[in-house]
């Protein structure tokens, strides 16, 4: 994999009061995080876009955003900021089609992104670096249980992610139709207009999220957080998931709605406690 671009790098640093894990209450440190734009070529050559929190941890997370959004969304940089008080390092980023990265836009691209997140993970790598924990809203939940299933992971957040595939497809009535008869259908979604081809729609109703869980190793922790008034996704998605997967914790928020706009401090808590418990014991 090759590293960051050159002359495509900024970083900013910032300074804060944080508590590093195993020292004694009140011992915290100054710790200088570093806020760098870095490029990473996918396995098709297009340049993903991403922000990496640096603490100096060898340790990373890497954040995974969700349909029609980028890595700006809202519970992404909440993370990423908690994270940085515990000193700990994350990174995240476009994927390919999205915010500042290069690609096409697919409304089916789940498999794709996953392969995203495989070139991002193997980059921090070949750095020297070590992915603890995979974490994904929505979308992006989907897509760190399909990288499970391919690939070694320690630990995996999956925030809100839809279980059965078939459902939600919010493209209009006869869109199946419309789609067959001309190869696509035009589609918004709040200030968003996208293209949906009739490949990449198929690509989404193909993938099975159940076979995929299965094949998610043991020793891969997994952790389903939901919100019981998401009407986005149904709460009943997360218990699907709870059932399936080998290694796995179900946590539901209650009253949250998908964005968690009104319950972000316990999504937080349940996020947090899950990553450090898993470094402390790693």
């Amino acid at each position: 994999m090759m590293n960051s671009f050159k002359g495509k790098e900024t970083s900013v640093c910032t300074q804060k009061n944080i508590v590093i894990p195993k020292q004694p209450k009140g011992k915290g440190s100054s710790v200088c995080t570093e806020k760098k734009k870095i490029v990473i070529p996918n396995n098709q050559n297009e340049k993903l876009v991403g922000l990496l929190h640096d603490t100096g941890s060898k340790e990373i997370v890497v954040l995974c955003h969700g349909f029609n959004s980028n890595k700006d969304n809202q519970i992404l940089k909440m993370v990423s900021t908690a994270l940085e008080k515990e000193a700990i390092s994350s990174f995240r980023f476009d994927f390919s089609g999205y915010g500042e990265s290069e690609g096409s836009f697919n409304y089916g691209n789940y498999k794709y992104e996953a392969e995203d997140l495989h070139s991002v993970i193997q980059h921090f790598s070949n750095t020297n670096r070590v992915v603890t924990t995979i974490l994904g809203h929505s979308r992006g939940g989907d897509v760190v249980i399909l990288y499970a299933s391919k690939y070694p992971v320690r630990n995996v957040i999956n925030i809100s992610g839809r279980f059965d595939l078939k459902k939600g497809i919010r493209l209009g009535e006869g869109y199946l139709e419309k789609i067959k008869e001309q190869g696509f259908i035009d589609a918004t979604e709040g200030k968003s207009e996208f293209r949906v081809t009739e490949e990449s729609l198929m690509e989404r109703l193909n993938t099975d999220m159940q076979q995929a869980c299965l094949k998610i190793g043991k020793e891969c922790k997994v952790l389903t957080i939901h919100g019981s008034g998401d009407v986005v996704v149904p709460v009943e998605d997360a218990k699907e998931f709870a059932k399936v997967v080998p290694n796995h914790k179900l946590e539901i928020v209650e009253g949250a709605n998908h964005g968690y706009s009104k319950h972000q401090r316990p999504l937080l808590s349940i996020v947090m406690e899950f990553i450090k418990s898993s470094i402390a014991k790693n």
